[in-house]
């Protein structure tokens, strides 16, 4: 049967200031050459269960196992072999494409050759050879700057890789990138990419985990959802003059 890399245990947050859980007693599994994506709207949780995996956050109670590992106990063998693209691009304005990637593979334990062997070959993927010396606030647009934060995330080959929110902002022609860029780079590896963008998950997944206040929803193949939940209505609504299509 399919391995799970991810397994996430009866997971409990709650912030102070909030009056609902962020995070409510969620289950979930994510299986090994897999891309799973975690679609649910903003606030349902998503982000926080991320943060958790990686290590950046304590849950209240019920944990998260990484390839075995518990992240409340075993963050250090975690690290080894994980890698978290976030929401917001962390990048350095005047270190170039190639120093960013040279940084941080070398940020991640990996020999200089190793460093200098992925660096160049995420960069050729990510078409950004051209670009290779230019500090990145000189990136035209977040297009750019979020193929090599996500580019930066492949480097060393983690066996987990957690993408959040990889397309949000950015135009229709890097989204495509991006997904072409996780079908590539699929080999055997559990992948994870947070989304609330439908025909995002349906396109770059093999299984889709639905999140509502905390709470797992659903989870199947896209084709499976799809037959299950596609029973729907298209509504028009005529404006000034103007269609306005809305997917119920």
């Amino acid at each position: 049967g399919m391995e799970v890399g991810v397994a996430v245990k009866d997971l409990f947050k709650h912030f102070k200031n909030n009056p609902v859980p962020s995070v409510d007693h969620l289950s979930v599994d994510f299986y090994k050459n897999q891309i799973t994506a975690f679609l649910g709207h903003n606030g349902a949780g998503k982000s926080t269960t991320m943060s958790v995996m990686a290590g950046l956050l304590a849950a209240d109670s019920g944990t998260v196992y990484v390839n075995g590992y518990d992240v409340h106990k075993d963050m250090d063998k975690i690290r080894k072999n994980f890698s978290l693209c976030p929401q917001h691009d962390i990048l350095f304005d005047l270190l170039t494409v190639k120093q960013h990637m040279m940084f941080y593979g070398r940020l991640k334990g990996l020999t200089m050759a190793q460093t200098t062997k992925d660096s160049m070959a995420i960069i050729r993927d990510l078409n950004l050879i051209n670009k290779i010396n230019t500090p990145s606030r000189e990136l035209s647009g977040c297009g750019m700057k979020r193929l090599l934060s996500i580019g930066i995330a492949y480097l060393g080959s983690p066996l987990v890789i957690v993408l959040d929110e990889p397309s949000t902002g950015v135009d229709a022609h890097t989204r495509r990138s991006i997904w072409a860029l996780l079908q590539t780079y699929r080999n055997g590896q559990t992948t994870i990419i947070s989304t609330h963008a439908m025909d995002e998950a349906d396109y770059v997944s093999d299984r889709i985990a639905i999140i509502w206040k905390g709470q797992l929803i659903c989870s199947g193949s896209p084709m499976f959802l799809k037959k299950t939940f596609s029973k729907g209505y298209r509504l028009t609504v005529e404006l000034y003059g103007y269609y306005y299509y809305h997917i119920i």
